[in-house]
């Protein structure tokens, strides 16, 4: 997450996106006032200036906007170009899985992923209701229950569909250099039974649906 007074941006870093590629190129052109919140070098050099922040959620990476509320003001949230990065959803819970399983951290979702296939981790009560609890619009909603996003990204479409958010800052982020890739396959379709592929269309209809994504992109 970074939060922006000097150019009066705010990025919300959804999880498994390629937000930690965006998060670098940002933070490569960032403000001295810049607040920046994650594990990216200039991120962990700067936070000593979340000490005695009082939010109304954890202050971390996959902040959402709801969550910054302290950290920034009501006005603020309001008033800032908010954006955020999305992923064709069958590719991002590849790639989740696979993170999950060299993780080292004590977490359900981490054990499960280390004892199970995918077909077995896909299909998991949990996994299912957490996919079902945060739609991408969810990361980008505030306190008072408004979604508040300017500019959503798709990661398969970055090129083109950055350039407002280039011509507002007035620098190129483009192309985006890969961060944090995960050792699997590069076509998801393989990971997926036809039966699992429906699996997900289901539980992640709503996001699916908004943002025109497929199985079989053309």
């Amino acid at each position: 997450m970074i939060l922006s007074r000097g150019r009066r941006y705010i990025f919300i870093h959804i999880p498994k996106t390629g937000g930690t590629a965006l998060a670098l190129a940002l933070e490569a052109r960032a403000m001295r006032d810049d607040i920046l919140v994650g594990d990216t070098p200039k991120a962990r050099s700067r936070r000593r200036r979340l000490k005695g922040v009082t939010a109304a959620g954890r202050l971390w990476k996959h902040a959402t906007l709801a969550d910054i509320r302290g950290l920034a003001s009501d006005e603020e949230i309001g008033a800032f170009f908010t954006f955020t990065l999305v992923r064709n959803p069958w590719d991002r819970m590849v790639s989740y899985y696979h993170w999950l399983r060299v993780q080292d951290f004590a977490h359900p979702a981490v054990a499960l992923a280390k004892a199970a296939d995918f077909s077995t981790f896909l299909n998991a009560p949990e996994t299912h209701a957490s996919l079902a609890a945060h739609p991408y619009g969810s990361y980008v909603t505030a306190g008072d229950g408004t979604e508040r996003c300017d500019l959503f990204i798709r990661l398969e479409h970055f090129d083109d569909e950055v350039r407002p958010l280039e011509a507002r800052l007035g620098f190129r982020l483009a192309p985006l250099a890969v961060a944090n890739p995960s050792d699997r396959a590069r076509d998801w379709r393989g990971y997926y039974s036809d039966r699992d592929a429906e699996t997900l269309r289901a539980t992640c209809a709503e996001d699916i649906t908004r943002f025109g994504y497929r199985f079989d992109p053309d």
